[in-house]
């Protein structure tokens, strides 16, 4: 059971990283330091964007409309912190 433990907390590690990797690159973009004209930077955006744009979508769909300020990877990264720390409190039940 401690593997099952493991591979949860190695599935939220790649997923805050992914999350994480997505809002730097936003920034990048917006502040024009990426440029989506280069191939390798539109298909990692790309790719990135039809990873989390499920996710984002849902969640965008509780949150209200904030205008042009985007909560959702926010809320997404908040979600997966809280998951880690109830894993992490009840690693007792995977012994």
């Amino acid at each position: 059971m401690t593997s099952i433990f493991q591979i949860l907390m190695l599935i939220l590690d790649i997923a805050q990283f992914i999350i994480i990797a997505h809002i730097i690159m936003s920034w990048l973009i917006n502040f024009q330091v990426l440029n989506l004209r280069q191939p390798l930077v539109a298909s990692i955006w790309d790719g990135l964007n039809r990873l989390l744009e499920p996710v984002y979508s849902r969640v965008r769909n509780i949150l209200p409309n904030m205008g042009g300020l985007d909560l959702a990877p926010l809320v997404v990264l908040i979600g997966v912190y809280a998951l880690r720390i109830v894993l992490i409190n009840n690693a007792s039940a995977f012994v």
